[in-house]
């Protein structure tokens, strides 16, 4: 894909960080991808990062607030998918059995957004585009890439999400399990897997995928860096390497060095 100006209904657009320590995670991600960032303030005492490569928008961090404080809400990466419309998305979504942490909500003028719960729990937002349709490069190094759904119910979820944004399913075997690829038209949208018992008690979660050019070395400058490394560098047949890690924050990411971008 590289440089976007606009997304399909149905395709993630979007990864924001919401932090304990923001300048901490602005120095850790930027030494780390070589982001820049600008800030922008939001209200009192309240900014909200761009995270740039190469003068286009990749992604957002902003610190966790007092109300999120008082949930326990710790600090996590946040996956949007563009949708035409929040409200109508919304509607429908909860008709599936979703919850609704953050109703629909205009973002200034650039947007309307709403955050979700699955009816396995894990989290994601929609976003309407109006001046912005979400990032303006993806599927390039230090860029979004991919997003992965880890399920507590794999039928649960393939249900909603196929129900909510009309993707489509191919599924691959992958050892004693199964990966099911989520396809928006011929395009891969998400993959899922369910989570299986070695892995302990793992909430259902949507999981951000950076794309890099060296995936050993760049696992190896977080881990010195304060990241904590939950799954070490691992090949995928066919399609790269990846490994999963948890920022000084605690936030969970994972980066891939992918041998063609996902199709």
């Amino acid at each position: 894909m590289g440089e976007m100006s606009e997304y399909k209904p149905g395709t993630f657009c979007w990864a924001e960080l919401a932090t304990s320590d923001p300048e901490a995670a602005k120095k850790f991600y930027g030494d780390l991808f070589g982001w820049e960032h600008h800030d922008d303030p939001v209200g009192e005492g309240m900014v909200y990062t761009m995270l740039l490569q190469g003068g286009k928008n990749v992604g957002a961090l902003y610190g966790i607030n007092e109300e999120m404080k008082a949930h326990n809400v710790p600090p996590h990466w946040l996956s949007y998918v563009s949708v035409a419309s929040v409200d109508d998305s919304v509607a429908k979504a909860k008709e599936l059995g979703a919850e609704v942490p953050r109703p629909a909500m205009d973002v200034m003028d650039i947007g309307r957004m709403a955050v979700l719960a699955d009816p396995t729990g894990a989290h994601f937002a929609l976003w309407q585009p109006k001046q912005v349709h979400g990032a303006q490069l993806v599927n390039e190094p230090v860029s979004l890439c991919w997003n992965e759904l880890m399920t507590t119910s794999v039928e649960d979820a393939g249900k909603f999400y196929t129900n909510l944004f009309g993707w489509g399913t191919e599924v691959k075997p992958m050892g004693e399990a199964s990966y099911t690829m989520f396809k928006n038209g011929d395009w891969g949208a998400a993959g899922m897997m369910g989570i299986t018992p070695d892995m302990g008690p793992v909430p259902s979660n949507w999981m951000v995928y950076f794309a890099v050019a060296d995936c050993e070395l760049t696992t190896e400058k977080a881990a010195a860096a304060g990241a904590q490394v939950l799954v070490p560098v691992t090949d995928i047949p066919e399609v790269g390497k990846f490994s999963v890690m948890t920022d000084p924050q605690g936030a969970a990411f994972a980066i891939v060095k992918m041998n063609q971008p996902p199709k």
